[in-house]
This record gives C-alpha cells, structure tokens and sequence, in this order.
C-alpha cells in the first residue's frame, strides 16, 4: 500500500472521529432520503448494501427502509480471507469478527454481489474520477471485481470527502457515485 494511501487515510479517520453524533445521525437521515427517492433505488429489485459502524454515515435507516419496500437487501460477510460472501438481510444482525454486524442468514456466495441493482459501498473519500479510498483491506476491490459493468455503485460519504485526490493503485475499482447529505453526485472512471 502506498504511503500517500496511509497518510490520506489516517488524517480522514481522524476527521471522522470529529464529527459528532449529532452530525452522524443528520447526514444518515439525509443519505437515506436522497436513495430512497432516487430512481435507481426505487426500481432495483437487490439492493447490496452494508451495515455502517462508528462514525460512517449510517445505513440503518435506509435498510430498514428497503426492508419495509420489500426490496431484496443483501449484506456482505467477510470471510477468513478478508473477501466478502453475502447473505440476505432479513432484519436480524449479529455480531461478527472486527466489531462487524452480519446478516443471520446463510452465505449465497461471493459472487451474489453480481445479482444486485444497486450496490453501496463504504469508503473515506472519492476522486472526481470515481477513485474510492477504503480502509484497506482491499475486501471490497475484490468485491467490485465482480459487479457487472454497467451495475451502478455508489460509495456513501459526507459532503467534504467527495472530490478530494485519491491515490490509484493497480487493483483499485471505480466507483459510479457518492451519495452524501447534500444529494448523489455521478462520477466518471478515467481510470
């Protein structure tokens, strides 16, 4: 991993840390209303989703949400390998390896994510150019591998960690858009 990654990453966890429960649960509500209302939502039958921890904008409220539509929600599970399986989300969590939160369903295998609609992913910032910055552990670049071409993915983030320069490394996928408090923002690959 390339040390502007680490640098950039540390110096957006430790804004995160800043922001206040207050402002989670703002931007969560807001994340949650511009999906809901959003044509690509409102038409997918799967939805891959995840389920937020700490001071990430918030999924609990959209996958309750989906849940209430009866939109299929599939959850990632991460495998010894640090891969992602996936399970369906039927409203039961459970805790799991690294503070994680599972669904309790049974794993459909790593390639599910290739059955969904839409599929919202976590990260720390996006380039203009679709560049997400994760936690890295590369679990989802793996996972993208295997998204269809043409499948939006959309990464969710507060307002100031869109646009910002995102190192590339060869193994790193695009994301299509970021969602924030503030609306979606498309983004185009050029890499």
């Amino acid at each position: 991993m390339s040390g502007s990654k680490v640098g950039t990453r540390d110096q957006l966890l430790a804004g995160r840390r800043q922001r206040s429960l207050s402002e989670v649960g703002q931007a969560s509500e807001a994340i949650a209303a511009h999906l809901l209302a959003s044509d690509q939502v409102r038409r997918a039958a799967t939805v891959a989703a995840y389920v937020s921890m700490g001071t990430e904008p918030g999924t609990g409220l959209l996958l309750e949400a989906l849940l209430e539509r009866g939109t299929r929600v599939i959850l990632p599970v991460l495998r010894p390998d640090n891969d992602l399986d996936w399970a369906v989300h039927t409203g039961t969590l459970v805790p799991a390896r690294r503070g994680l939160l599972e669904p309790a369903g049974p794993d459909l295998g790593a390639d599910a994510i290739a059955t969904a609609d839409l599929v919202l992913v976590p990260g720390l910032a996006v380039s203009p150019t679709g560049a997400r910055l994760g936690r890295g552990g590369g679990s989802y670049d793996r996972a993208l591998a295997r998204v269809p071409v043409g499948t939006p993915v959309w990464i969710l983030l507060y307002d100031d960690e869109v646009g910002l320069p995102v190192p590339v490394e060869p193994h790193d996928r695009p994301v299509t858009g970021a969602v924030t408090p503030s609306g979606i923002v498309r983004l185009r690959s050029t890499f």
